[in-house]
């Protein structure tokens, strides 16, 4: 495993991370749960991310859970949270991020996963109806109290991650140092054109969610969508939907087939082809993988050995395959907010 600095802080996580939305505490039960993460565990992985919404806190229980049986000391393995979308669908003061949710959300975490703090907190997505100020001072708190020790954000803009830092700069806070969001080799626009050039700037750590695609880059969507796949179960409608957009569903999995063909001329796996595809990136702290098998961690965890593999020429195949057209450069005004 390698083990990579967050963005300017000091805290080190391991390059592939183990998520828990879709799987841990809903897809999986407590042994399995418990034997996915202590297989992590056993594979240097040591991140751990959750979220209060995953299974209406189902997943942040189960997860705790496993980490406790897994008896590893407290210092030695990281978990991130997530506030916003709460637990308890949209009643008033129950999601957001206002100073009420932010403050309750984390406290019912910490309940819910056992833990006496949490290592890293992020605003799940920007909430356009509270103050940022209030949400900036709220995490600020939290972190000054020692419920938290990082703070940041998941899907935000460059331009409102400036704003909290602006915002925090100004008025003596913690400043948030983290930014979570989609990246993989089929959704590159945010990470490539937005976040990557301002990061250094802005004083924050990529983390990535979402790297495989959905499961789509695994080389099990090639020829269809498999019966037991996420994207077929009762549910996800939304999901498939959103992944598939308006394409041909045919071409789609032609063009994943090609990518699986060209990850096996290099005697490697798919997924573990798409997951070096994201580590490469010099920004990028993290991947964040869902699993709902040990051996889709084990292969995962080879994909920092696909890395160096990873040249211009087989970038540009990469490219062809599946009709990506070369990144555009970043806009003048993302350079702006990182002064």
């Amino acid at each position: 495993m390698e083990y990579r600095r967050l963005g300017r802080t000091g805290l080190q996580v391991s390059a592939i991370a183990l998520g828990s939305w879709a799987t841990i505490g809903e897809r999986l039960n407590d042994d399995a749960s418990s034997a996915l993460v202590a297989h992590a565990y056993d594979l240097g992985v040591t991140y751990f991310d959750t979220a209060e919404t995953y299974a209406d806190g189902r997943s942040e229980e189960v997860l705790g859970a496993a980490l406790k049986r897994l008896r590893a000391p407290r210092e030695s393995f990281v978990v991130s949270g997530k506030v916003f979308y709460g637990t308890h669908g949209r009643r008033p003061g129950s999601w957001g991020l206002s100073r009420k949710h932010i403050v309750e959300g984390c406290h019912a975490t910490l309940r819910r996963t056992g833990l006496d703090h949490l290592d890293i907190l992020l605003c799940h997505r920007f909430d356009p109806d509270v103050p940022l100020e209030e949400t900036v001072r709220a995490m600020s708190d939290l972190v000054t109290r020692g419920d938290i020790l990082y703070w940041g954000t998941s899907e935000w803009t460059v331009t409102q991650v400036a704003e909290a830092r602006d915002i925090a700069r100004a008025r003596g806070h913690a400043p948030p140092q983290v930014e979570q969001l989609l990246y993989n080799v089929l959704e590159r626009d945010k990470v490539e054109r937005e976040f990557a050039p301002a990061a250094e700037g802005l004083g924050i750590g990529l983390t990535i969610w979402s790297p495989l695609a959905y499961g789509l880059l695994s080389g099990r969507y090639d020829h269809g969508v498999p019966a037991d796949g996420r994207l077929a179960r009762a549910g996800y409608e939304w999901l498939s939907a959103s992944v598939f957009g308006t394409d041909p569903r045919e071409e789609t999995h032609r063009r994943l087939a090609a990518f699986s063909r060209l990850a096996a001329e290099h005697t490697v796996s798919p997924s573990r082809l798409a997951l070096a595809w994201v580590l490469r990136h010099p920004a990028v702290a993290s991947a964040i993988c869902g699993a709902s098998r040990p051996e889709h961690l084990s292969d995962n965890a080879g994909a920092l050995d696909v890395v160096p593999l990873l040249d211009r020429t087989l970038l540009a195949r990469i490219d062809a395959l599946l009709g990506m057209p070369e990144p555009p450069p970043p806009r003048t005004e993302d350079k702006e907010t990182t002064r």
